[in-house]
């Protein structure tokens, strides 16, 4: 079996990289069960402060693999492909998408399941469900107006519009870009960061923001405080270690 999502470990953090670059990183059925697999392997690991996903070659990836769409590609149940990028964005560890060049329609869904979304200067963005009469199916109706509003969501939707890096800050579809010849460097550096952070607070403040991120702004705040885990196992050793670092 081809392997087309490659895994790199590093000291407390993971690299997840589309791998078909001679296709573009196109998603097909069998990049996503080894994506899905992955996603099911660091759901029960410990350790891992940080996931970086991010795509070989030229690209990020161009989407969904046409040829398969046009032949009714069989996926092992209905939704699969939705449910699979919610696996991900449900993970207890933080996730980084690191887009450069393209990241087009079904690249886009899988981005956004990210927690956000860092680019490259060289990256490209754009959904094109529009243009080859289709709908999404993996979360982009729900998680592309939730980042960047409902209007500008419509207008990209309907307009099927391919833009760049700067653009998709502007609209807060990605938090910053970085110069292409320093944006492996950058994602070091932020995936590193994070992971230096309590493990815990990120897996407890992941699920606070989930749960808040669909409910009424009162009711989210009542959860806060009631449901939040507070204090995590490392808080004691942490915060004597910022005292000690005074003396």
């Amino acid at each position: 079996m081809t392997t087309k999502i490659l895994r790199e470990d590093f000291d407390g953090w993971v690299q997840l990289t589309l791998n078909r670059p001679d296709k573009l990183n196109s998603l097909d059925v069998e990049m996503f069960a080894q994506l899905r697999s992955q996603i099911e392997d660091l759901a029960q690991t410990s350790g891992i402060g940080c996931v970086v996903l991010r795509g070989a070659g030229k690209c990020f990836s161009a989407g969904h693999d046409l040829g398969g769409i046009a032949t009714g590609e069989a996926s092992p149940s209905k939704g699969w492909h939705s449910e699979t990028l919610r696996m991900l964005e449900k993970l207890p560890i933080p996730v980084i998408a690191a887009v450069h060049g393209h990241c087009y329609t079904g690249a886009l869904e899988v981005a956004l399941a990210a927690d956000f979304i860092i680019a490259s200067d060289s990256a490209r963005f754009g959904d094109t469900h529009a243009k080859f009469a289709l709908t999404p199916v993996w979360g982009m109706s729900v998680r592309l107006p939730r980042r960047v509003g409902i209007a500008t969501a419509k207008r990209l939707m309907f307009t099927a519009d391919m833009f760049g890096a700067d653009e998709a800050v502007r609209i807060g579809l990605a938090e910053y870009s970085v110069p292409q010849d320093g944006f492996d460097a950058e994602i070091a550096r932020l995936a590193e960061q994070i992971s230096a952070q309590s493990h815990f607070s990120h897996a407890a403040n992941k699920r606070l923001l989930d749960k808040a991120d669909s409910q009424p702004a009162d009711g989210a705040l009542v959860r806060e405080w009631m449901d939040g885990e507070g204090r995590g196992p490392d808080m004691q050793e942490r915060i004597a270690a910022l005292q000690n670092s005074k003396k």
